[in-house]
């Protein structure tokens, strides 16, 4: 039996027109698709159906990650799906360490998906224009001292800072403590975006000044974009300028 390709596929935010043609092409393509139940939800009924469905529920990553190897190695096209792109912050990377451990040959596709900092930047405006650093606040899998390091040198370098998996209902601490490292290095001035299930019927946009930003508005389903000392709020739209006003005018 020869191996069936392996795809780890994109889904992007969540709304059916940012699922890219590449993505739909590897669902349709597989006969298994896998993964986190509340994504595999996100894949439409007409691809779904007559496919096998292997899914699990949060925490279940190595799991399904294994079980989608297997099922390529029989000989079945699968595809392992992930919100965003599945190269940032999802199951890329953990299949390629499996495999590997695994010492299992087999052709392995990443199909790029719209990741959710750039959802969530096109809602807010233009808030990434400039250099920017992205951080993952979960300490699941990364100690907390490392996360802050990183926090720190990101504002201290003038980044905008991007922050995933900023809060949950066990981890109600990091993102305050997140914004308190903010305040030492930023003016309580500097716009911070807020956008919750980007391009979902459930979908809040929301641009506030540090010093008043609201945290517990946020939850898992969220993106926080802190801005750097350019950041500007241009009617509503959060914008760090990439330089061409001050060079050309």
């Amino acid at each position: 039996m020869h191996p069936a390709p392996l795809y780890i596929v994109g889904l992007g935010p969540g709304d059916p027109s940012l699922l890219t043609p590449q993505a739909a092409d590897a669902l349709r393509a597989s006969e298994v698709i896998v993964g986190y139940t509340k994504y595999v939800e996100l894949v439409s009924e007409d691809i779904l159906k007559d496919r096998e469905i292997i899914a699990t529920g949060m925490m279940g990553e190595m799991e399904r990650c294994a079980k989608a190897i297997e099922s390529a190695l029989s000989g079945k096209a699968t595809a392992v799906v992930c919100s965003g792109d599945p190269g940032i912050y999802a199951m890329a990377g953990l299949i390629y360490e499996l495999v590997e451990e695994m010492d299992a040959y087999l052709p392995v596709h990443v199909i790029t998906g719209v990741p959710a900092l750039s959802a969530a930047a096109a809602l807010l405006g233009a808030p990434l224009m400039h250099d920017f650093a992205s951080i993952s606040l979960s300490d699941l899998l990364t100690p907390w001292k490392v996360i802050e390091k990183r926090l720190k040198n990101a504002f201290d370098a003038d980044f905008v800072v991007v922050l995933y998996n900023p809060r949950s209902k066990k981890r109600d601490w990091q993102l305050e403590k997140a914004l308190e490292l903010a305040r030492e290095y930023r003016t309580g001035s500097t716009p911070v975006g807020l956008v919750r299930q980007a391009y979902r019927p459930e979908q809040a946009v929301a641009v506030a000044p540090l010093e008043t930003f609201n945290s517990a508005q946020v939850d898992m389903l969220s993106i926080v974009i802190i801005g750097n000392s350019t950041t500007k709020i241009f009617r509503g739209h959060m914008v760090t300028p990439r330089g061409y006003m001050d060079k050309y005018r």
